[in-house]
């Protein structure tokens, strides 16, 4: 069964340096943006959630898969997106959430997490298994990761049944940077070295095959494996295609695979394109949306206090700020330092944890209000140059409509647009 996700991979190997972008957000105004991104580039749209977001209780989301599908299809119906030009996708699949039980009880979830998104019709599915649960080994072998792969497989295929299995892609590596950012200041990061995505290949086509799964492999369309590309909360490590000259070789023996990129967040559009050129075709972003976001947001409720009297205002950014101190375990173990300088993080950090606040009932009401009461007024074009200046830029063109919504998602789509020219470069009029 033919997937659009299979025409990124011909593409690729036709010796074209074209991607898709996978936008790993599940806020609503973020897959807005994704929408009208998908709209005036015209490509399918990848949306994925990870495994912390949404899984078979909830996570920190509140929603579980068809939750998630529900939210992302009526979005792209509003926007006039016609729903066979959506693509679903799970992120980081696999024992991460339950690794503080032993490894037979983590997994049993695990298998319950896959089947859930499968079952709600996602056809992308990357499987990590990277994470040791209690009583493993560290580091994981990658026998031992890819046979947990393969358990996940199972559970993918039985989920889906006959009909459904054709339609999935499946995306594998045992090599995965840590999802939204690395936890620690980075030091010198490397790239994976060819002889362990060669060995990872390796392990998991026995895996497959001990569980009996082997006949899915042209159906794995992507390795993750790390190009040397990460952001910490104050660094970003751009990509050095130098050092990657062995590494991305390892899959032209793979007539159905390329390359998956994670925390592309913060490249600039030149790395992003030298990763698609350099066949890290699926380039992920998450952290790098909601940052944006933020940005617009923060800078919308600077220009609540000019023109809304006091007592009126959203104060977002103090919501924001009480809230987090509330709930400091989703935070305070990914900003060192005193005081002040985790104050600075919780605002402004590349990693961004503030993401986890947005579906906060407090934190929404405060978002809702702001974008009504700038609804109601007029937004003097000074104040809009002086806040968001690009926005400002596009409203003087005729582009854009001063109004706070669209002004948010116009910021958004500021991101999504250096990554839609990174996957096509003859796209160059979108940046």
């Amino acid at each position: 069964m033919r997937s659009s996700l299979d025409e990124v991979v011909s593409r690729q190997k036709a010796g074209l340096a074209q991607g898709i972008t996978s936008v790993c957000s599940a806020h609503p105004l973020v897959i807005e943006a994704a929408v009208q991104q998908a709209l005036e580039s015209g490509d399918h749209l990848l949306v994925e959630a990870t495994s912390n977001q949404v899984d078979q209780y909830g996570g920190y989301t509140g929603m579980r898969p068809a939750d998630f599908r529900d939210l992302v299809h009526r979005i792209a119906i509003e926007g006039g997106l016609q729903l066979d030009r959506v693509i679903l996708g799970g992120d980081h699949l696999g024992p991460n959430r339950w690794r503080a039980l032993p490894p037979d009880a983590a997994m049993e979830k695990a298998r319950a997490l896959v089947a859930a998104y499968v079952s709600a019709g996602f056809t992308k599915i990357h499987l990590d298994c990277s994470f040791a649960c209690q009583g493993d080994p560290t580091p994981l072998t990658d026998d031992l990761v890819a046979e947990r792969a393969a358990q996940l497989i199972r559970a993918a295929e039985d989920a889906a049944g006959p009909q459904g299995a054709g339609r999935i892609r499946y995306v594998i590596g045992t090599e995965v940077p840590t999802p939204g950012g690395a936890h620690e200041e980075l030091g010198a990061l490397l790239p994976t070295t060819a002889d362990a995505a060669r060995t990872t290949l390796e392990q998991h086509r026995k895996a497959f095959a001990l569980h009996g799964v082997e006949d899915v492999w042209p159906r794995v369309m992507a390795l993750v494996v790390q190009p040397a590309v990460e952001f910490d909360h104050l660094r970003v490590v751009d990509y050095r295609r130098e050092l990657t000259a062995e590494l991305r070789t390892v899959l032209d023996k793979e007539p159905a695979m390329v390359f998956e990129a994670h925390s592309t967040d913060y490249q600039t559009v030149e790395a992003l394109t030298a990763l698609v050129e350099d066949h890290w075709a699926v380039l992920k972003v998450g952290p790098g949306l909601t940052f944006a976001l933020r940005e617009a947001l923060f800078a919308l409720a600077a220009i609540e206090e000019e023109l809304v009297p006091a007592g009126e205002c959203s104060r977002l950014p103090e919501v924001v700020e009480r809230r987090m101190l509330a709930e400091p375990a989703l935070w305070e173990g990914y900003y060192p330092g005193d005081p002040a300088e985790q104050r600075l993080a919780r605002r402004y950090s590349y990693s961004d944890r503030l993401r986890y606040f947005w579906p906060d009932p407090e934190i929404g009401r405060a978002q809702a209000r702001l974008l009504d009461n700038l609804a109601a007024v007029d937004i003097p074009l000074p104040l809009l140059s002086a806040h968001l200046p690009d926005q400002y830029a596009r409203v003087r063109r005729g582009e854009l409509a001063p109004r706070p919504r669209e002004l948010a998602v116009d910021r958004v789509r500021d991101v999504l647009r250096a990554y839609s020219r990174a996957c096509d470069p003859n796209r160059k009029e979108l940046v």
